[in-house]
């Protein structure tokens, strides 16, 4: 049975995006978009209830052929259109880092190594499970999110003649491609799923063919193109460092004994800046912020549960074999410093897709910096972050996308008091929000972990404080946008009022009378991703002893120091974040008390900002008497300090110290 869901896991995505390639009919193409969802939604939700313990799987033959000389054939294959892609730009650097992986890994593979074989092909425990449910349930989501999205995208643009067809192709394709590579346990299968999602993503920025989409698109080939040739030159070290292919099996990398811990070292360091890349850690953030000119689907996948993910995924994956080095240090601090600037630099951004966007490397760097803490609060922390950021962030984007489709604009200044003229979506979005920065939800919860786990590493518990102190300036500033305005209604009675106010009309949303006129693709997904993000974090104790403890119980016997015991409530000794949650509720229940308490026949406040002067009558006008005794119109604003701490003012200073970081990582492994 579960060999059976593996398959499905990869090969119904690939088999799905050529029906979509293949098929003109919209209708058509969106029912195989949305059934491939349920099968993948099925199939991960049963392989979760059907594996006990670790899986080791390694398939031998598909439609009669080999699977390893299949795999091998398609990386090259792969290459080499890349290649031809790559002179087709007329970029010298695309070629060269293609150059450089295509003649090593031939190389490798004709001489070095000639038709290795590494088992278990497939090492499936909770960690890839966890990935997996991310990947297919809210990668399906997204993709459900594209079939309307990607009509409307197009009625913009005034196409002549549709894309979709190319669009969902890379779209689903990139779902297997990514359950492939989180089940991979050989290396070599691992690097070439690896380099599909970079091809998948490429061709995915590049969709539009405007002249800056090709150039950020061009700009993620070559940065994840780094990453790759790193990856390659693990492999043949690896290989050359030990003699044996026996550390070509990930579990044998990460379990191996202190007599190869020098060999593997450098490996080690290479395939984290691999994970780097692809987790477009500082210096390589440009490519994920310039992956922005992409669709929303794009965004949400890329950001949620792909592509980045990857990214982490390898570096967390990875975190036992290099327990207790210098390297596990670098990787902290490496981690913290990308969390605290990219930070940084969302508190000066207006845009909001490129806030999303910085947002997302700074919690992919504090899951980097929880992996080379490596304790296992920090572990903990990790996983938690991967699953809750997943949610939280695909939401966001597609509530961005939502928004921007209707208002024309992602300017989060122009979402000022959008609570008013678009309610149900206003409350999903402010929902994302809360979720990313208040207890009990799942985010913050794993940050205050992740900052009492750092306690070891002063500069990294720095660094980490101050970077969760301006997610909450950024999130909080964008949350008050939308319910600020200069004249925004309270809640006005509708049978609702009070605390479930929110909840209540988002699933009124579905219902004909509704001001929420969005179909059912773009609703379900938004609902869907919104209740999810709450159940969870209230289900958070369940969520860890189902999901995130076992992953613990993989690791070697005696890798960590202390033992990890766990308390009546369940929960870990390295848990006390989670105590917020009972805490929480009860505050909940006084907060509701408190409403019905104070509820009164006729309930409605409208408010003017006080522009310390005299204000217009009539408080509806927002205006108020200047310095020439007339009255002037006022817009509020937010203030960005661009000109100070803005993307081009500190961007280069933060690469370069990032750059130097990696110099003493790689300075101190090789020495």
């Amino acid at each position: 049975m579960v060999d059976i869901l593996i398959g499905i896991s990869i090969l119904v995505p690939c088999i799905a995006g050529m029906l979509c390639f293949l098929t003109e009919k919209t209708r058509v193409r969106a029912a195989i978009i949305v059934t491939t969802g349920i099968i993948l939604t099925i199939s991960s939700l049963m392989l979760f209830q059907n594996l006990h313990g670790p899986y080791l799987y390694t398939p031998e033959t598909l439609l009669g052929l080999n699977v390893n000389s299949l795999i091998t054939f398609a990386d090259f294959a792969l290459l080499f259109i890349i290649l031809g892609i790559a002179f087709k730009l007329g970029n010298p650097l695309v070629i060269l880092l293609t150059l450089l992986q295509i003649v090593p890994l031939a190389y490798f593979e004709l001489k070095m190594a000639p038709h290795v074989e590494v088992t278990p092909a497939f090492y499936i425990d909770n960690l890839a499970i966890i990935m997996n449910l991310i990947i297919s349930i809210i990668g399906s989501l997204i993709c459900i999110f594209g079939i309307r999205y990607m009509e409307e995208h197009e009625h913009h643009l005034h196409l002549k003649k549709t894309r979709q067809p190319r669009f969902f192709f890379f779209l689903v394709l990139f779902l297997g491609a990514m359950n492939g590579l989180v089940f991979s346990n050989n290396l070599l299968w691992l690097y070439f799923f690896w380099e599909v999602t970079t091809f998948c993503s490429f061709m995915l920025i590049g969709h539009d063919k405007t002249e800056i989409a090709i150039r950020n698109a061009t700009r993620a080939l070559w940065m994840n193109m780094l990453g790759g040739v790193a990856f390659v030159a693990a492999i043949i070290l690896i290989y050359h460092n030990t003699q044996s292919t026996e550390y070509l099996s990930l579990q044998a990398l990460i379990n191996h004994g202190p007599g190869v811990m020098k060999a593997l070292m450098l490996p080690f360091a290479l395939l984290c800046f691999a994970g780097f890349t692809k987790a477009a850690q500082v210096p390589f953030q440009s490519w994920l912020c310039g992956a922005m000119v992409a669709p929303t689907p794009v965004s949400a996948l890329l950001h949620s549960s792909t592509m980045v993910k990857a990214g982490v995924y390898i570096v967390v994956r990875m975190a036992p074999g290099y327990q207790g080095t210098f390297l596990s240090t670098m990787v902290a601090t490496f981690g913290a410093f990308t969390f605290l600037t990219a930070s940084a630099l969302a508190v000066n951004m207006s845009n909001g897709k490129k806030i999303l966007a910085y947002s997302t490397i700074a919690n992919l760097g504090l899951i980097i910096a929880c992996a080379g803490i490596n304790t296992p609060a920090a572990i903990i922390a990790a996983v938690l972050l991967i699953i809750f950021h997943a949610i939280s962030k695909g939401l966001l984007f597609l509530c961005v996308g939502t928004i921007e489709h209707a208002i024309g604009s992602r300017d989060i200044e122009d979402m000022r008091g959008l609570y008013n003229t678009m309610p149900a979506v206003s409350r999903i979005t402010i929902i994302g929000i809360l979720t990313m920065m208040l207890p009990p939800f799942g985010a913050l919860m794993s940050k205050w972990m992740a900052i009492e786990a750092a306690a070891s590493l002063p500069w990294v518990v720095v660094m980490v404080a101050l970077g969760s102190g301006l997610t909450v300036l950024f999130w909080a500033r964008w949350a008050g946008i939308f319910v600020s305005g200069p004249h925004l209604k309270a809640f006005e009675k509708d049978g609702n009022e009070g605390f479930f106010a929110p909840f209540v009309t988002m699933f009124k949303g579905f219902y004909a009378k509704s001001k929420w006129k969005d179909p059912a693709s773009i609703k379900v997904p938004l609902v869907t991703l919104a209740v999810a993000a709450i159940v969870l974090s209230l289900g958070v104790p369940w969520l860890y002893t189902s999901l995130v403890d076992p992953v613990l119980a993989s690791y070697k016997p005696g890798l960590f120091v202390e033992p990890f015991k766990t308390n009546p409530m369940g929960l870990t000794s390295g848990a006390g974040a989670f105590y917020v949650l009972p805490v929480f509720l009860v505050s909940i229940i006084a907060y509701i008390a408190a409403v019905v308490a104070a509820k009164t026949k006729d309930h409605k406040v409208i408010s003017a900002p006080y522009m310390c002067g005299e204000q217009y009558p009539d408080i509806t006008q927002p205006k108020f008497r200047s310095h020439l005794n007339s009255w002037k119109e006022y817009v509020p604003a937010n203030i960005y300090m661009q000109h100070i701490l803005g993307e081009a003012k500190i961007s280069y200073w933060i690469n370069i110290i990032a750059l130097i970081i990696l110099i003493v990582l790689f300075g101190e492994v090789i020495r």
